[in-house]
């Protein structure tokens, strides 16, 4: 029995340096994303995730920057869900594999402010 609790305590201390390393990662490509993105989401969103002004003011909404602390402040499921089926006025996106949903948000990500 001390044996079991000896090596158990031996793979934590071994493992929690792994893990803290490794930390949370996206799991999609962010290079894959802006391809995708630059297919579905630029048109309103603009080329860098500026949003654009024009669409903004004609649906009476604000258009983040995709690259915001709002924005990057939200999780990857709830960015990979409204990213898929949308958000307020911003109807469901088609034609999204898993794949690509994680992609886009790897590149959401990559955006980020600093």
């Amino acid at each position: 029995m001390k044996r079991i609790a000896t090596v158990t305590a031996l793979l934590a201390f071994l493992l929690i340096p792994v893990l803290l390393v490794a930390g949370p990662q996206s799991k999609g490509d962010a290079k894959a994303g802006k391809e995708v993105y630059d297919k579905k989401c630029a048109t309103c969103h603009g080329p860098n995730g500026e949003g654009k002004p024009a669409l903004a003011k004609a649906l009476k909404v604000e258009i983040r920057h995709l690259g915001s602390k709002e924005v990057q402040a939200k999780s990857d499921e709830v960015l990979a869900k409204e990213s898929s089926e949308g958000v307020g006025k911003m109807g469901p996106v088609k034609g999204l594999t898993e794949k690509d949903i994680a992609d886009v948000v790897a590149y959401i990500r990559s955006l980020k402010k600093e």
